[in-house]
């Protein structure tokens, strides 16, 4: 064996080493505490379970939803809904930043545990890079528990461990949820950060679902089980001993014009004044099992198995809004199938010009003239530059101009499906989700009819002409503009779009 093929094999024998050793460092989770969500009975009595229970009980069996279009509606009744606790807050969530919103939102689970709410806080250890001294400054509350679900044991740099420890580290719990009192819950595909409430120039636009009655006992007991799941390492265990910082001051970052917006919506007095659009409908929580994480589930468990037997085959229309949206072979050729017997597929995504993600659309675009052939109708969200602007902010998961769809929303007939499900490989197999299942007509329509009367002023709509190549259709104020090329893009992301396709990382996008 020549010296060359000696530092090859020498080489891969490192990287095998490596990669035996990369989940070797995880920490026992014998003697975890054990905790569980309030009961009905003890949630009923709580200022949220009493504002809720005559409601519920005109409505057996029922769950009344309210979709938070509005990001200032979708911040402020995380607030209000903290600060109205009695007993518990459980929150889950994907992301967390440490900006205003973060900060502010971090301030009012304080409070809370301040006033003797037991908070319990599980968040997925891919974005707390950096955040450890704070983390371990709020797990430290007596009222506080954190749990990290699926952690990085080497905390810096992460990088190492992703490239030793791929099959694991790459599984991620998207789930988010926000359950005060088993009586409210919000749930949806929002993060916690400035982007997603409309805080910063940036805006991703998104969509959440306020519920009570009887799903929120479900969402508890979803919670219960990602909370003592294999996953989910308390906080002390991962962080190194000795790094705390102080809790953060106020949120100096949020603007007085932002706070006075927020503070000016009371989700709970308009509950209680009965100013609050509730559809009361049966409702569906359909939710991964936290051992997908670990690989330990079969594909008929999986939650996109779980969405088809929830809400079943479309009949007539089917209406998609995914931020991210790979159909890859099997899902483009279902679409086109669909369209074969009639029923009419609508999707919406980002454009090039607004997705953050350029691996994600250029894994799409390979498919864009499969399903147009197929009689799929697609658009695709333009992007500005006006930023967190009013008209903006009201646009909710249809989208404005002026920001990036960051939106998970399905309409499947009469049925309505909003989580934090995207139509891609790495929802479907990789990243645990979350969804509701809002068998609400009403609902389901106002998505279904957003498309003619909101989407196609702020997207472009993709066709094919006559000789196969693909165009774009813009409605201006001064009438329709064809683009001949992916519109609002540069030359190089124009270049680079054919060359990223073939990547065959589509599984892992």
């Amino acid at each position: 064996m020549d010296w060359h093929r000696k530092a090859l094999a020498a080489s891969f024998a490192l990287l095998a080493v490596s990669l035996l050793s990369g989940c070797a460092g995880l920490p026992s989770l014998a003697q975890r505490s054990s905790s569980e969500a309030l009961s009905e009975d003890d949630a009923a009595d709580t200022k949220l379970g009493r504002l809720v229970e005559p409601l519920a009980e005109a409505h057996p069996g029922e769950s009344g939803v309210h979709l938070l279009v509005n990001p200032h509606d979708a911040f402020a009744a995380r607030t209000r809904l903290a600060k109205a606790a009695q007993r518990t807050i459980d929150v889950q969530s994907y992301i967390w930043r440490t900006d205003g919103t973060g900060l502010r939102l971090f301030q009012a689970l304080r409070k809370a545990a301040d006033r003797g709410v037991r908070v319990r806080l599980l968040l997925d250890d891919y974005n707390t890079s950096g955040m450890d001294p704070l983390l371990s400054a709020i797990n430290a509350h007596e009222n506080i528990e954190v749990r990290l679900f699926n952690p990085f044991t080497v905390r810096t740099p992460r990088f190492w461990q992703i490239l030793t420890d791929l099959p694991r580290v790459n599984r991620r719990m998207h789930n988010k949820t926000f359950t005060v009192d088993n009586s409210v819950t919000i749930l949806g595909g929002r993060n916690v950060a400035d982007q997603y409430f409309g805080a910063t120039d940036t805006l991703f636009t998104d969509v959440d679902v306020l519920a009570l009655g009887a799903v929120v006992d479900d969402v508890s007991e979803s919670f219960d089980r990602y909370w003592r799941s294999d996953s989910s390492y308390p906080a002390e265990r991962i962080i190194e001993p000795g790094q705390q910082n102080p809790w953060p001051g106020p949120a100096s970052a949020l603007s007085d014009d932002y706070l006075k917006k927020i503070g000016d919506r009371d989700p709970l007095a308009a509950i209680r004044n009965g100013d609050m659009a509730l559809c009361w409908a049966r409702a569906e929580l359909v939710v991964d099992d936290p051992a997908k994480a670990l690989g330990r589930v079969d594909d008929d468990d999986l939650i996109l198995a779980r969405l088809r037997d929830a809400v079943g085959k479309p009949q007539s229309r089917l209406t998609m809004i995914s931020s991210y949206f790979i159909p890859t072979r099997d899902g483009a050729e279902a679409l086109v199938d669909l369209v074969r017997r009639g029923v009419r597929v609508r999707v919406l995504t980002n454009s090039m010009a607004a997705t953050d993600e350029a691996l994600v659309h250029s894994a799409y675009a390979k498919w864009r003239d499969d399903l147009l052939n197929g009689g799929v109708r697609l658009f695709e969200m333009e992007r500005g530059g006006d930023g967190a602007s009013s008209s903006n902010i009201t646009a909710g998961p249809y989208g404005s101009a002026s920001s990036t769809l960051h939106a998970k929303t399905y309409a499947v007939d009469e049925h309505l499906v909003v989580g934090s499900f995207n139509a891609d490989p790495r929802s479907v197999n990789l990243n645990t989700e979350v969804g509701l299942v809002i068998h609400c007509p009403e609902l389901a329509a106002k998505v279904h009819d957003a498309f003619p009367k909101r989407v196609m002023k702020s997207a472009y709509e993709v066709r094919l002409d006559d000789d196969g190549n693909l165009y774009w259709l813009e409605k201006g104020e001064e009438g329709v503009i064809r683009h001949d090329r992916e519109p609002n893009t540069t030359f190089w992301q124009r270049v680079l779009l054919p060359v990223y396709s073939l990547l065959p990382i589509d599984g892992l996008l």
